[in-house]
């Protein structure tokens, strides 16, 4: 016995795919979206320098003024990074190697931070309009 089957749905169309306008609405969506977060993403990665530079910076005035007590260094004593460097606290031994403003190319703490005395606060020379600290 053989059966006819009737009714049968034809295969896939040899035309199947995206046609060009439903490719470039797909793209003109993706750029929009992309419009819409890159300067978030920017501006997130600005405050977040910002808050590591400042924190940099309190770690610095803190080792100034823990060097300075145990030093008995009064106000307004000059203060080199070879002083500050056993008291910053990064690892057993304390050192700069990781401590720079993000916004410095060089990478380098002589060049992102500037100290002076006991009695000033440390300061950024990269972004010296915000990445202070009271």
């Amino acid at each position: 016995m053989k059966f006819k089957i009737e009714n049968q749905k034809p295969g896939p169309s040899v035309n199947a795919g995206f046609t060009l306008v439903e490719i470039m609405i797909v793209v003109a969506v993706v750029g929009l979206l992309a419009a819409i977060a890159l300067p978030s993403f920017a501006h997130a990665r600005s405050t977040s320098q910002q808050d590591i530079c400042i924190n940099n910076l309190r770690q610095i005035d803190c080792a100034i003024q823990q060097w300075a007590l145990e030093n008995n260094a009064g106000s307004g004593t000059p203060v080199t990074w070879t002083d500050i460097t056993p008291y910053v606290g990064r690892g057993t031994s304390g050192t700069l190697a990781n401590v720079f403003c993000p916004a410095d190319s060089s990478r380098g703490y002589a060049s992102s931070y500037e100290i002076s005395d006991t009695s000033s606060k440390p300061t950024c020379q990269i972004v010296s309009t915000s990445h202070l600290i009271n």
